[in-house]
């Protein structure tokens, strides 16, 4: 009886409110407006105006226009990060980690990647072009006990860490060295 009641009054609930806003602005709800012709902002240049208080928040449409412009920086012939890509460090370099945790949080860092070490693509990029994917370093635990605190890592929610490379810097400051890489993960 409770379960149809709930049934009624979801229908008529729901039929209030197309009635109240339409199909049309429900439609329009999820649709994002073209980029600005003048928008040059990147997901960083996003961040740091939070940072300085430009801004007190970042809406979806901000977010598509940055990655957006962030893709068209991406000269075309550059190759995009695919599963199981593994590449070798050029230079010495500053790179950004994150850190997994159990619980609703994640940390970050920046350390130095130097020229030698390796890293590789664990997991599909979240686009077929995407602006950066994620990546863990082929000699994990090394560079875990390098970039992440010990405080971080003895902590017991502590879950591991991985990088985050840009796609330009993966083909400006990287080499591929192969495709079809796999080993198992935080070994």
């Amino acid at each position: 009886m409770i379960n149809k009641v709930i049934k009624i009054f979801c229908s008529l609930s729901e039929n209030l409110i197309k009635k109240k806003i339409g199909k049309k602005k429900q439609a329009d709800f999820n649709t994002i407006p073209p980029r600005p012709k003048d928008w040059k902002l990147t997901l960083s240049d996003l961040m740091q105006e939070m940072k300085e208080g430009k801004r007190k928040y970042i809406g979806q449409p901000e977010l598509e226009w940055a990655r957006e412009y962030q893709k068209s920086l991406i000269p075309a012939d550059y190759r995009f990060p695919q599963k199981s890509d593994l590449y070798e460090s050029q230079i010495n370099q500053e790179i950004e980690f994150l850190t997994a945790w159990a619980a609703p949080f994640t940390g970050s860092g920046k350390s130095t990647l130097y020229k030698g070490e390796r890293i590789w693509v664990s997991s599909d990029p979240i686009d077929v072009k995407p602006i950066g994917t994620y990546a863990l370093p082929v000699d994990y635990k090394k560079l875990e006990q390098r970039m992440v605190s010990s405080s971080d890592r003895n902590a017991p929610k502590y879950r591991g860490f991985y990088l985050s490379v840009d796609t330009k810097i993966l083909n400006e400051n990287f080499i591929l060295i192969t495709t079809g890489f796999c080993k198992e993960k935080y070994e």
